[in-house]
């Protein structure tokens, strides 16, 4: 059986990598042992900046719906036992878009967390 070379699956695999390593600088972009180094350092950096993201938009929603319940006389974690125990099950993206564009019907909330309270 004749040999087969492995040239081919080689030039493939740099250029899978190069291909991803586009419009970085310099020799990141066109050698394959650098390009190589980045993407794979880019990879992870993106698997675990998706699982910031999600972490940092729960800080912001949380953020917000505080100041809308200090503006209505509660805490945060008040205002969130409250609605447990008056059994709204509403998540936190919701509560803070209620808290930025309605702000009455956040204040309903914030008194029915109130009246379940006291």
């Amino acid at each position: 059986m004749a040999r087969i070379k492995g040239g081919l699956n080689a030039r493939k695999k740099h250029n899978r990598v190069l291909k991803l390593a586009k419009g970085y600088r310099g020799a990141r972009s066109k050698q394959y042992r650098v390009a190589k180094q980045s993407v794979m350092r880019a990879l992870t950096t993106s698997y675990s900046g998706r699982k910031e993201r999600k972490r940092q938009f729960r800080r912001l929603w949380i953020a917000r719906i505080n100041a809308a319940a200090r503006i209505n006389g509660l805490s945060y974690s008040r205002f969130m036992y409250g609605l447990k125990l008056a059994g709204i099950e509403m998540n936190r993206k919701m509560l803070a878009e209620l808290a930025v564009n309605d702000a009455e019907g956040f204040a309903k909330l914030a008194d029915i967390a109130k009246e379940k309270i006291a």
